[in-house]
């Protein structure tokens, strides 16, 4: 039996659950995914942390579209927020009024705002859409390891022997809950070591005998090297927390924002010295099929409280940052399963929908919002939904690539065809200048080509054109308009997206951009 297939048969080997500030904590010291990305992180002194939405959070009532309120109203009448409440990010679009403080990072060039990012054909169930967003995969594929495993797992083979080293002595990546991310899973390994006291060394049972020269001794000598490593790192965390503080004092009272308490013991972490470069956590509640908003005062209510959350833990945290000094180590990201429908319930709530924006914040973050405010229809449909600009899978190569460091060609390995978006200042833990920035304007070939129902369609802006009328529209091959995908001021950029041609028929169309004088068009061809 090989090492791997025992390990992931005999003993889940990837926690180490303990207390710390009233929250169980997990350390992944034992994944290739992790030892890669910490061993990047070691280099370069980066952190990133990963926040996780649960439930699918409702991306149109949290970055607004200020210029389509004649829609909102028509969709979402009975949740829409006021449009004098809105906190303006730009001309065109806002942010919901609980998130003050992040709104306030945003003016100071730390947030920016990724608009419409999902993936094609997306799927609307909990389960498997959170498994697609963790595992990097398509919406037709099944993978069963996290989205940088598979790089980290080819560039540090034969881990965890040998570790903690001197060089990486700490848990390469902690996760404050009680389950384990695929995001963090190795292609073919799960590791890690249930412990619950963290103040005893966990001792497999008969450690002190010599393990015989056969295959399953092999495999009890490593699981006990596993067990020693674990309680290493607990301890590690342990003379962290004992040395760590925060100083901010704009931390929300323990208990009562679990989001807040969760980035506040990363904080504490931090300042004691640990050098984990990975962080997760995560807040629930975003299913909000009823409720969602109070009618009469739509700026109130479960998400208007969930908002709140994230923008307090995440101004709180950045400000404790700055205190101590840290915070220009630290890149974070927000993201959920999927977005909501246009149209709203008879509940005061939303469906289970497909793209919507998200946030990634830092003092190394391109500030701004990525991307142009979704179009809505003027009067949308109850299975009406926002259409995809960014594939979630280019947010995640900014991060592997531009802020820890993966070359180009381990970024294809473990995200292929992926492009960066240009989120990270100076292009990434190198100090090579970002090129995904365009000079020229040019409208690129859609990807798939042929498609079925669904494609991409990527057009860049050039960054010295600043905002320029973008009019990109789709034509059968008789010149009849058959969808209009863009028609408002766009600004400099990559932009993307998606195209859905469910209603018809297979066949050549063209699709053509006009930004400013400038004119393009391209042919694609859909295949049913």
């Amino acid at each position: 039996m090989k090492r791997r297939t025992f390990l992931r048969r005999a003993i889940p080997v990837s926690t180490i659950p303990f207390l710390l500030g009233g929250h169980t904590l997990q350390a992944f010291g034992r994944s290739p995914f992790l030892d890669g990305l910490a061993s990047l992180a070691a280099a370069t002194d980066r952190v990133l942390i990963l926040i996780q939405l649960n439930g699918g959070n409702d991306g149109l009532n949290m970055v607004i579209p200020r210029d389509q309120y004649a829609a909102l109203a028509a969709a979402r009448s009975n949740i829409m927020i006021a449009e004098s409440r809105v906190l303006a990010l730009t001309a065109a679009t806002g942010l919901h009024p609980a998130m003050t403080g992040l709104h306030a990072l945003y003016n100071e060039g730390k947030v920016a705002v990724v608009q419409s990012v999902g993936y094609p054909s997306p799927n609307f169930s909990h389960f498997r859409a959170t498994d697609i967003w963790l595992t990097g995969s398509d919406s037709n594929q099944i993978l069963s390891s996290g989205w940088m495993g598979r790089y980290l797992d080819q560039a540090y083979p034969g881990f965890p022997t040998g570790y903690p080293t001197v060089e990486m002595p700490d848990p390469l990546a902690i996760q404050i809950g009680s389950l384990v991310s695929p995001g963090l899973q190795g292609p073919s390994v799960s590791m890690g070591l249930a412990i619950t006291n963290p103040n005893t060394t966990y001792i497999l049972p008969g450690a002190e005998d010599t393990p015989p020269n056969t295959p399953a001794g092999h495999e009890l000598t490593f699981v006990r090297d596993v067990a020693e490593q674990t309680s290493l790192y607990g301890a590690a965390i342990r003379n962290a927390a004992s040395k760590g503080k925060t100083l901010s004092t704009l931390w929300p009272t323990a208990g009562s924002n679990s989001l807040a308490d969760q980035m506040k013991i990363v904080a504490q972490l931090m300042s004691g010295g640990l050098r984990t470069g990975i962080y997760v956590v995560s807040l629930g509640g975003f299913d909000t099929h009823a409720g969602q908003a109070v009618g009469g005062a739509t700026d109130t209510g479960t998400h208007a409280t969930l908002l709140s959350r994230v923008s307090v833990a995440i101004s709180a945290f950045m400000n404790d940052a700055a205190l101590q000094g840290f915070q220009d180590r630290v890149v974070g990201l927000t993201f959920s399963e999927f977005g909501r429908r246009i149209k709203s319930n008879a509940s005061t709530g939303t469906d289970h929908g497909a793209a919507a924006p998200l946030f990634v914040f830092g003092s190394n973050v391109n500030g701004g919002v990525v991307g142009s405010n979704p179009v809505l229809p003027a009067a949308a449909g109850s299975n009406d939904n926002i259409a995809m600009q960014f594939d979630y899978r280019r947010v995640y190569a900014a991060i592997v690539k531009d802020w820890f460091g993966a070359t180009a060609t381990q970024l294809n390995a473990i995200l292929p065809g992926q492009q960066p978006l240009p989120l990270i200042k100076g292009g990434g833990a190198t100090g090579v200048e970002d090129t995904s920035l365009p000079v020229s304007f040019e409208l690129r070939q859609n990807y798939p080509n042929p498609f079925n129902g669904e494609t991409r369609i990527r057009f860049a802006v050039p960054a010295d054109a600043g905002s320029v009328p973008v009019r990109l529209v789709v034509y059968d091959m008789t010149g009849r308009e058959v969808a209009v995908l863009v028609d408002r001021a766009v600004g400099a950029g990559i932009h993307e997206v998606g195209f859905a041609a469910t209603h018809l028929a297979s066949g050549a169309y063209v699709y053509r951009l006009q930004a400013g004088a400038h004119v393009e068009a391209r042919k694609m061809v859909l295949v049913r």
